[in-house]
């Protein structure tokens, strides 16, 4: 299972100080969208972002502690355009100050680290290879969107990688043929912050640690320039690799489960089409079903059927300006494994996501974007199944543009969390203003 390509790069403008804003529900229909697009239209680029902030909840946690702060993001960029390939790599280093921390005896720095890795190549006309890579080492949740819901301390990884071979076999019948893997790496933190780690007080890494693989083939006719239809099928699995307990089986004297007893096989199919409906207009729809085995529960296995979706339609209106909208409906990880009185662990989350952008050049020199997303999420099984957590995410940047190099931006961000678990909720505020370097 993979995560969503719009999830990252639409979020990334939710928070502020360079903080990504929502975790999406995982699915294969990320494979067949690369990040070629985002190279820079010369060889190399160096920039920067030094921003000031104000964050009333950078813990993220039910209990609010608000702080000043400031951000310096430095990101360098490169990209080598052959004559059947392009190459790209960026990086980027976020450092956070926040200032009621350090007033607090709290370290007071949080530091970020994230890049981007891409390849497309063009064996010949018919056959083409996108390969890409994403990581990111962070503490914010909202950055790492790897499930859990508060801040965790230390240097946490996620790294999503993506290979797409296309085929043209006639000029009508095609294939996309992907493989996804990602990886989760937390450090050993616990909700109640003392970082011993039991059935009763699971870690990060005991709850969340992983390894999501996923490999399929769309079969594609294209019965217009202007329209495609396929159906496809994609497989994926998800090994749990923290190897600690996670919680007590009920009632607690038979035994203790452990990371791997969440360990889960899917079987996706769908069908979708992809219309040009103009210059301007375009959209997909993909729907279908996924059917989950978690195969490795000592106590009960679990097989559930549940609905796939992913639609998108995207309209420029003017060069520069565009509005898009989304829904995407696909299952996610948990930081919740409670069981319930009959010892069904909580296995996972079924989320509908409903998404949307628009970013309006208002003048030459000024750019302003707003951006929302709604999404619930359901557990599924344990001591919460059928209930879930509710989450909406908004946030307005405005962009000057001073000169060819430098720019200014402010802007506000806002995320709340509402669950059916006492203590879990949480809302945040973030403003910021600062100065951008592009070179």
């Amino acid at each position: 299972m993979v995560k969503e390509n719009h999830a990252k790069y639409m979020n990334k403008n939710l928070v502020s100080v360079g903080l990504a804003a929502v975790g999406v529900a995982m699915g294969p229909s990320a494979f067949a969208q690369g990040m070629s697009a985002g190279a820079t239209p010369k060889m190399w680029n160096i920039s920067s972002n030094l921003r000031g902030f104000y964050d009333d909840n950078y813990a993220v946690a039910h209990n609010k502690t608000g702080s000043f702060g400031f951000e310096v993001s430095p990101s360098v960029s490169a990209n080598v355009a052959l004559q059947q390939t392009d190459i790209g790599v960026r990086y980027t280093f976020g450092m956070y100050y926040y200032l009621q921390r350090a007033d607090n005896g709290i370290n007071p720095l949080d530091y970020t680290h994230e890049g981007d890795i891409w390849l497309d190549h063009s064996f010949n006309e018919r056959f083409k290879l996108n390969v890409t890579d994403s990581f990111t080492v962070a503490q914010d949740p909202l950055l790492l969107q790897g499930g859990t819901t508060v801040r965790a301390n230390g240097n946490n990884l996620a790294n999503r990688a993506q290979v797409t071979i296309n085929s043209a076999w006639t000029r009508e019948f095609s294939t996309a043929t992907h493989y996804g893997n990602n990886l989760y790496l937390f450090n050993n933190d616990t909700s109640s912050g003392t970082g011993t780690s039991s059935a009763a007080n699971p870690s990060n890494r005991a709850l969340l640690n992983r390894i999501e693989q996923s490999f399929g083939n769309d079969f594609q006719w294209t019965f217009t320039p202007q329209t495609m239809g396929f159906i496809g099928y994609a497989y994926s699995w998800v090994l749990y690799t923290g190897n600690e307990p996670i919680a007590n089986y009920n009632p607690p004297a038979v035994g203790t489960y452990y990371s791997n007893a969440r360990n889960s096989h899917s079987h996706y199919l769908y069908v979708g089409v992809t219309e040009q409906f103009s210059q301007n207009l375009s959209g997909t729809a993909k729907v279908g079903a996924y059917l989950t085995d978690v195969y490795n529960n000592p106590v009960d296995n679990s097989t559930s059927l549940a609905p796939y979706a992913d639609i998108n339609v995207t309209y420029t209106y003017i060069p520069g300006s565009y509005f898009q909208v989304g829904f995407t409906q696909d299952q996610n990880a948990t930081d919740v494994a409670n069981p319930n009185g009959s010892g069904q662990l909580t296995d996972y989350q079924n989320s509908s996501v409903l998404y949307a952008t628009i970013n309006h050049q208002i003048t030459p020199k000024i750019t302003g974007s707003l951006i929302g997303q709604y999404q619930y999420s359901q557990f599924q099984n344990g001591q919460y199944g059928g209930t879930g957590d509710q989450s909406v995410n908004a946030g307005a940047n405005l962009s000057y543009q001073i000169n060819r190099h430098f720019s200014a931006n402010a802007g506000y961000n806002f995320d709340t969390l509402i669950s059916s678990i006492t203590g879990r909720g949480n809302n945040r505020n973030v403003v910021y203003l600062g100065l951008g370097a592009n070179y």
